[in-house]
């Protein structure tokens, strides 16, 4: 019978589930500290992630842990969760990358939307981006030549709308009489 208690409680002791009171990001494999039930600190939990997604969990987050050979002071957190920034208005076989600031890359069944949280979006050490598309639509300005002092294209639109040149008899040309327009 002792045998058969002592299964029972290694059996309950596989898994866990904790909330994180702090990370170590700075490891190969990030660290963490879990309260778990009956106030139970776990040091050292280490948080196994995918090959090429990782992520920084906010204190309060919770983690999902299996606890090798049943042996409680080796931890490993296979899941950080935290509901009060997930995403809840998925459809059926979307997928979303989120974080708390509300940026989200989110592959819709009609398309990809990249939503920047009301923050800009930097496309950093590339010497190229290439949008191979019939249409390039745009709701704001565009400016090219941004570190050498350019200009949008509503301002190139007006310098073009108002230029004038030499002729060659001593005259100045008027403006294009088809002019591009814009704001």
């Amino acid at each position: 019978m002792r045998n058969l208690k002592d299964l029972m409680r290694r059996v309950q002791n596989i898994c866990s589930r904790g909330v994180v009171r702090a990370i170590s990001a700075s490891l190969k494999m990030q660290g963490l500290q879990v309260l778990v039930l009956r106030g139970e600190v776990i040091d050292g939990v280490e948080h196994a992630e995918p090959y090429g997604f990782t992520s920084h969990p906010l204190p309060g987050a919770e983690a999902f842990m299996n606890h090798l050979g049943a042996d409680r002071s080796h931890a490993v957190a296979l899941v950080v969760a935290d509901r009060r920034h997930r995403p809840t208005d998925l459809q059926p076989g979307e997928v979303c990358l989120y974080n708390c600031e509300q940026i989200r890359v989110h592959l819709t069944e009609t398309g990809l939307v990249i939503d920047g949280g009301g923050l800009p979006i930097l496309f950093k050490n590339t010497p190229q981006i290439t949008f191979d598309t019939p249409l390039n639509q745009t709701s704001g300005e565009v400016m090219d030549r941004l570190n050498e002092g350019g200009k949008t294209m509503s301002a190139m639109r007006q310098v073009y709308d108002a230029h004038t040149h030499p002729e060659n008899n001593d005259t100045t040309t008027s403006p294009p009489d088809r002019k591009m327009g814009g704001a």
